[in-house]
């Protein structure tokens, strides 16, 4: 009795523990604000069985659809592997208008019968998540996911990793009704499937899991990011079967960290975020008025029409913009190549979001940032001569993906993540990130997922989704 009035009786946990009395001292293991309790979505045995074939079903969607990709860019630009950009850039001008004006018609007659046939299913997984209860149409995402690819690999500029997000999203909404789950559990497995879709098209399990944490469910509690990295790790691992296991930027090298650099970083951090809260605004815009209904299949060529016919100068533009990025982390391209590409690929890729397609802006953003950074490096070192345009891309980079979705946590884990490099200038990178994620919060808050979220209680609500 005397024991149990000092505090060292059994302990009253969920889940309890294994060992059931106190350490000497008498105090909590639950005193640790992160290791509370499993809270509302409980992490029973059945929900861990669930965790484990959403990470594996994430893993095989990611592969297919990044075969389906694969083989529109083989289709169209006779793309076998290495640069896309380099395969682009060797095919004629008369032959990549045609590719994306052909990527208008199948994504302008696609998208308009999904939405209206399947008018009244989800397939926006930060709309589940946030406002809703998580749950996910599979046949309307699977749809809406493969045809997003297969725009991209025929020269959409947008991101390839919304339809991965969303298909690990479905999954974990499917598996949550096979196994019953409640609906805080389906919650946390529709976030932590939609993390580990990032996760293994760009081996990034670190990165997946810190997003599905910081971004999709809100919360670096124990309960959350322990079925998070599970399902990000799996995915991943799982997505090794066709997907190459090597860095998505390889080759970068480990820039050293200088005092040019850190200067840098305290005023590209300002700029960064200025011309994030103006991109932002820009998403938001062309995503509340895109085009609807029956507006979509003539819109939509056209958009990618004049795409195509800008690609025709400029080549680079072509796709996600993943190659740029990667040029521009080697310290490649001369300083008003750079200035042209950083000013018009966001500017296409809000004209092919306005046209009604759907697709993500993580990559887009993350070449934007990686291109600014090195323009205003280019300029930089010739009045402080030394640090190589790299590392000034890196910085830009990861303050510009940081910024824009408000979660600078999950962008520098990104950023490294995605090149294996970057530790020795983690500072700088830390820094611009910080003071840039600080102007958006503060001059306007909204990020590049909460942007582009539909207006509620209005008719379009269903039938035109945003899928970031």
């Amino acid at each position: 009795m005397e024991r149990k009035r000092r505090g060292e009786s059994e302990r009253l946990r969920v889940p309890p523990p294994l060992i059931k009395r106190r350490i000497a001292s008498g105090r909590g293991a639950m005193e640790q604000p992160n290791v509370t309790h499993d809270g509302e979505a409980r992490l029973t045995p059945r929900f861990w069985v669930a965790i484990v074939l959403t990470g594996v079903a994430t893993g095989l969607f990611g592969d297919l659809l990044m075969w389906v990709l694969r083989q529109a860019e083989h289709l169209a630009f006779h793309y076998e592997s290495g640069s896309f950009q380099a395969s682009v850039v060797a095919t004629s001008g008369p032959r990549r208008v045609v590719s994306l004006l052909i990527a208008g018609v199948i994504g302008a007659v696609s998208w308009y019968l999904i939405r209206r046939l399947l008018a009244r299913e989800r397939s926006d997984v930060d709309d589940a998540l946030w406002n809703g209860d998580g749950e996910l149409s599979p046949r309307r995402s699977l749809l809406t996911s493969v045809v997003s690819e297969v725009v991209i690999g025929l020269g959409a500029s947008i991101g390839r990793e919304a339809a991965p997000k969303l298909m690990g999203g479905a999954s974990g909404s499917v598996l949550s009704h096979w196994f019953n789950l409640t609906p805080a559990q389906k919650r946390l497995l529709v976030a932590c499937g939609g993390g580990a879709g990032l996760a293994c098209v760009y081996n990034v399990p670190l990165g997946g899991a810190i997003f599905t944490a910081e971004v999709l469910y809100g919360s670096f509690a124990l309960p959350v990011v322990m079925p998070a990295l599970v399902t990000s790790l799996l995915a991943t691992m799982v997505a090794w079967l066709y997907l190459p296991s090597a860095a998505t930027y390889a080759d970068i090298p480990a820039y050293r960290f200088s005092a040019s650099l850190m200067v840098w970083s305290l005023i590209a951090g300002v700029i960064v975020g200025l011309l994030a809260v103006f991109y932002v605004r820009l998403i938001g815009w062309v995503s509340h008025n895109r085009a609807r209904g029956v507006h979509i299949l003539w819109v939509m060529p056209l958009v990618f029409l004049v795409v195509g016919v800008i690609g025709v100068a400029y080549p680079q533009l072509f796709g996600n913009g993943k190659d740029m990025a990667h040029q521009a982390f080697l310290g490649l391209g001369g300083i008003g190549l750079l200035l042209a590409l950083f000013a018009l690929k966001p500017f296409v890729t809000a004209l092919t979001l306005g046209s009604g397609a759907a697709g993500g802006v993580f990559t887009p953003f993350l070449a934007t940032g990686a291109l600014f950074g090195a323009f205003l490096g280019a300029a930089w070192i010739k009045l402080w001569p030394g640090t190589p345009i790299g590392a000034f891309a890196l910085v830009g980079a990861a303050a510009m993906i940081g910024a824009s979705m408000q979660a600078p946590l999950a962008g520098l884990v990104l950023v490294a993540e995605l090149t294996h490099t970057g530790f020795a200038i983690m500072i700088p990178m830390m820094v611009a990130t910080a003071i840039a994620t600080f102007l958006v919060r503060q001059i306007d808050g909204y990020s590049i997922y909460t942007a582009r979220l539909p207006r509620r209680d209005s008719p379009g609500d269903h039938e035109e989704p945003p899928m970031v």
